[in-house]
């Protein structure tokens, strides 16, 4: 891959999700001049903000204003607008950039149907995108279930995590015989006393 293809991809997918939205490039277009530096994995892109609020490719060498880091593992998350996701995002540098970024990150809405639609049609594309759908629902349901049952697991069957419950139970007991044995100290005592 030829150096600044990821910058070019990138500039093209942002301006193309930010045309269907005025005011997005609007807000964009507050930040002219500045400079994002972004990593995911081991690819970056490095992209400037335009007065029009369209991002370019950054010029070789512009020093970076914030510098975002995205671990790969996060990209799902990300893509399905998973609010822990969003912090687990590295920001370095310029703060009012980087909420901007986030906040556009998080509302814009990419109309994947409508731009599958133009390559392979109207109910292909329908298809496709309620399959991924319906396999991401059942990708959520999956691993709510998992560690549903991973937590009945470690809890019930094989008690390595106490639940709440014995938690409680335990506590509970433990004043109980904490007030036991004052109150049997108190006894000694008075025996003590009038012996």
């Amino acid at each position: 891959m030829i150096a600044g293809a990821p910058a070019a991809v990138a500039s093209r997918a942002i301006n193309r999700l930010t045309a269907a939205t005025p005011l997005a490039r609007s807000r964009l277009g507050r930040f002219a001049g500045r400079t994002a530096l972004f990593r995911v994995g081991p690819v970056s892109a490095s992209l400037t903000v335009q007065t029009t609020g369209e991002v370019l490719p950054a010029a070789d060498g512009a020093a970076a204003d914030l510098e975002v880091r995205i671990s790969p593992f996060l990209l799902p998350r990300l893509a399905a607008h998973d609010e822990a996701a969003y912090r687990e995002v590295e920001t370095v540098g310029d703060m009012e950039l980087a909420g901007e970024v986030a906040f556009l990150a998080k509302h814009l809405q990419w109309d994947v149907e409508e731009d599958l639609s133009k390559v392979v049609g109207d109910a292909a594309a329908n298809r496709a995108v309620s399959t991924a759908r319906a396999a991401a629902a059942w990708g959520k349901d999956a691993t709510g279930r998992l560690a549903a049952g991973a937590a009945e697991y470690f809890t019930e069957e094989s008690p390595l995590i106490a639940s709440r419950v014995k938690v409680e139970d335990f506590v509970a007991g433990v004043t109980e015989l904490r007030d036991a044995v004052e109150r049997l100290d108190k006894r000694i005592q008075n025996l003590e006393k009038a012996g």
